[in-house]
């Protein structure tokens, strides 16, 4: 599977993207939390969804502190979303 960093999707530039399972992975940082960015962030999420895409969004800290666990996460959304076997080891 590939999964893209700063792709172009519509007018928007997503942080990665895995086309094969549909999925965009957002990495928020502090703006994103205030007023404007969450509006923002709404209104691209909608049109992500429009586009049949799921959004997924972790912020800088989850994965400063989490590393391990948002990539888990990330795996296992990109498996489930492309109907891979899980492992279960």
């Amino acid at each position: 599977m590939k999964i893209y960093k700063q792709r172009i999707i519509g007018e928007y530039i997503v942080d990665f993207y895995c086309s094969s399972a549909k999925l965009v992975i957002e990495l928020d940082g502090s703006q994103h939390f205030d007023e404007a960015g969450m509006r923002y962030d709404q209104n691209r999420t909608k049109y992500l969804r429009s586009l049949g895409l799921e959004v997924v969004r972790y912020s800088n800290a989850d994965v400063n502190e989490r590393f391990r666990d948002v990539c888990d996460s990330i795996d296992y959304l990109i498996r489930t979303r492309r109907g891979d076997p899980l492992s279960h080891g």
